[in-house]
């Protein structure tokens, strides 16, 4: 088990700008250590270094969620840096072929969405679960989207909403699976966010997306956990 006293240890993926980057920032400002991952070295490093400057404990890794050898070595460096990790938001996500229809949009296409969307946070989760189990405490947060909400799906950009589909369909997956481990495994819909993906348009700050996957991240023991949430309320899947 771990002593409630230990300081905890986040690992956050696609965490060098965006909705990543501010969930870096706002768990940094609750006294945890952040280990924060993207697959492009320098920009990653650079992320990192400017939370640091705001006197923040970051630490940068490399990591490719689309590339199983490189979750594995990220996985060997973190052990090797902080030992196991006690958060794990998988952010890290990708937007193709938005504007196209579900027959248009191609096998590739749809293969490169769900290899980082839902492969990705499988093979992330493979690494780094086992030893939350282990160490009887954990929090998971998926990263979603209301474009994965099938109560509500329409035609807007097939392979990324169906993709966010079936992380949804994983967490309740894997909730299960370690339920009564001290684990809680939800997924959350930070909403329509301005960032590189969301564009300039959409109404809601980094801030305000980031808002509610903290809260899913550092949940008491008697948090939900199987759920999807937006604003911090339980919604349809």
């Amino acid at each position: 088990m771990v002593a409630e006293s230990r300081r905890k240890v986040a690992l956050v993926t696609g965490a060098n700008r965006g909705i990543g980057l501010e969930v870096s920032r706002q768990l940094a400002a609750k006294g945890i250590q952040i280990v924060l991952t993207g697959r492009d070295r320098d920009l990653t490093e650079s992320a990192a270094a400017e939370l640091r400057q705001e006197d923040f404990d970051v630490s940068a890794a490399v990591m490719d969620v689309s590339d199983e050898e490189s979750v594995r070595r990220c996985a060997r460096t973190v052990r090797d840096r902080v030992g196991s990790i006690d958060i794990l938001v998988n952010n890290a996500a990708v937007l193709i072929a938005e504007n196209t229809s579900v027959l248009e949009t191609t096998v590739e296409e749809f293969i490169r969405t769900f290899d980082v969307n839902l492969f990705g946070v499988v093979s992330v989760c493979r690494a780094f679960v086992p030893a939350m189990v282990a160490n009887g405490y954990g929090r998971i947060v998926n990263v979603s989207s209301a474009a994965g909400q099938l109560s509500s799906m329409s035609t807007y950009a097939p392979a990324y909403s169906i993709s966010k589909a079936a992380l949804n369909a994983f967490t309740v997956q894997l909730a299960a699976e370690v339920k009564g481990t001290g684990v809680l495994v939800n997924s959350v819909n930070p909403g329509w966010v301005r960032t590189r993906m969301g564009g300039t348009g959409a109404p809601r700050s980094v801030v305000q997306g980031a808002d509610t996957i903290v809260w899913a991240a550092t949940l008491p023991a008697n948090g939900p956990t199987g759920g999807f949430f937006s604003d911090r309320r339980r919604t349809e899947w």
